[in-house]
């Protein structure tokens, strides 16, 4: 019996999600034949984390799942032994670089990955606090429907269970190593008043994103199609497509992952949005199956966005996410052009082809990123009110952001580097807390 990793990292309250993530995991077992260790990674405060252990405590029973709600004393405990069975010379800096002082999806996301090795799972599904499932005549629509059907199997074992295929047949004997879906609602980037107050300034933003030497109509295009999800349409019925999934159609909020966790990680970058997607390039341009489904997630902005602090630190993720993509447009046309030569005898990226990709992008010029800065700031200052209060505080660290967005890809190298030796070290270190929602 197979055993997986659903998992939830969360920083803030979110006790309703962890209830319905609770309630996925006991769908899983009812309906596959396979154990779930549900894997709550939680780095709230002492009085949100003790709201979320009662939640925890009052999630529905199954002899199959056990959870485990971990705060961040235990994961870092976990990680020092880990750490400590690796030849690295650093093994501190490992350990900062998996559990940072600072926000980081990438890390909390690679620390599920390292756990579920420790756990024994085959297979990781991730899921985020700011979000919820679709219902349908008050049945909550699971991901994880989709995810068990075909994830880890050879690609032509999975063809009868999706709804259409659109694989080459040289790529049907490798096995499928990610599911996923994306999500309704609002932007998955919480820019929407930027739209709302001037599209052309939005426009002008979110061309950014793009790699600097695409046409003003290409940045326009992908401005209007970013971080929209699947738009607004509710799920009505099931609809599933074996493919090479294009990174735009899926989303972390709603993904499972095979093999491919286990050899590259994701980019630690700090106070940065979209540093944990990189995944979803590497399995795409390395020709490795994926099934997209349509079982989207609701998202939703969480209260603490609209605070003048919380607009500050948001805005301030989204202006390092745009500097990050000097080094990430490289990263992925170096894959792109690696195509399957990514892969070993076994069907799996190389991590080390990966971090030194990495390495060489520390090495590119900053001119593009101090001219994405220039942007930046003439855009927020157009806006005005807090958003030209923004731009003041973006001049004053301007050349602390441009290090930084350097500094991460470099972090990112070494983090590649010594990944396969991670893993091998949390499949044999134990975690020591015992569970603490084992179904009677």
């Amino acid at each position: 019996m197979r055993r997986i990793c659903l998992t939830l990292p969360t920083n803030r309250p979110c006790a309703a999600t962890i209830s319905a993530v609770g309630e996925e995991a006991v769908y899983a077992v009812e309906h596959f034949d396979n154990d779930v260790e549900l894997l709550i990674l939680d780095s709230c405060t002492p009085s949100v984390f003790a709201e979320h252990a009662e939640t925890v405590r009052r999630l529905p029973s199954s002899p199959r799942v056990t959870v485990r709600h971990l705060d961040e004393a235990q994961q870092r405990d976990f990680l020092r032994r880990v750490t400590e069975r690796t030849a690295c010379a650093k093994p501190g800096l490992l350990r900062d670089l998996l559990l940072p002082d600072g926000l980081s999806y990438g890390a909390c996301t690679n620390r599920a990955f390292l756990i579920a090795a420790a756990l024994g799972c085959e297979s990781v599904h991730r899921r985020d606090s700011d979000s919820r499932y679709q219902t349908v005549d008050g049945r909550p629509v699971f991901p994880v429907h989709h995810e068990l059907r075909s994830l880890g199997r050879r690609a032509a074992d999975a063809v009868p269970v999706v709804s259409e295929t659109a694989l080459a047949e040289r790529h049907l004997g490798r096995r499928v190593a990610m599911v996923g879906s994306s999500f309704i609602g609002e932007l998955s980037v919480d820019i929407g008043e930027i739209l709302d107050t001037d599209p052309e300034v939005y426009r002008d933003v979110v061309g950014l994103w793009a790699p600097a030497a695409w046409s003003p109509e290409a940045k326009r295009k992908l401005a209007d199609e970013s971080f929209r999800g699947a738009g607004t349409q509710p799920f009505t019925r099931d609809h599933s497509l074996l493919t090479l999934v294009d990174p735009m159609w899926v989303d972390m909020c709603n993904i499972s992952f095979h093999g491919v966790h286990e050899r590259v990680p994701l980019p630690p970058a700090r106070d940065t949005i979209g540093s944990d997607y990189f995944l979803f390039h590497l399995i795409h341009h390395a020709a490795l199956p994926g099934v997209v489904h349509n079982r989207n997630i609701v998202n939703y902005y969480t209260p603490d966005r609209r605070t003048d602090p919380g607009f500050m630190a948001y805005q301030t993720r989204f202006a390092k996410f745009l500097l990050s993509m000097r080094y990430f447009h490289f990263l992925y046309d170096e894959l792109a052009r690696a195509g399957e030569t990514l892969l070993d005898d076994q069907g799996l990226p190389r991590a080390s082809t990966v971090a030194a990709y990495a390495g060489e992008a520390t090495r590119l010029d900053q001119r593009e990123n101090v001219e994405r800065l220039d942007t930046l700031d003439a855009a927020y200052r157009r806006l005005g009110g807090r958003y030209t209060a923004f731009a003041d505080q973006l001049a004053a660290r301007r050349e602390r952001l441009l290090d930084e967005a350097r500094s991460d890809i470099a972090d990112f190298a070494l983090l590649a580097e010594a990944w396969e030796e991670l893993m091998a070290a949390a499949r044999t270190t134990p975690l020591n807390p015992p569970p603490c929602g084992v179904s009677r």
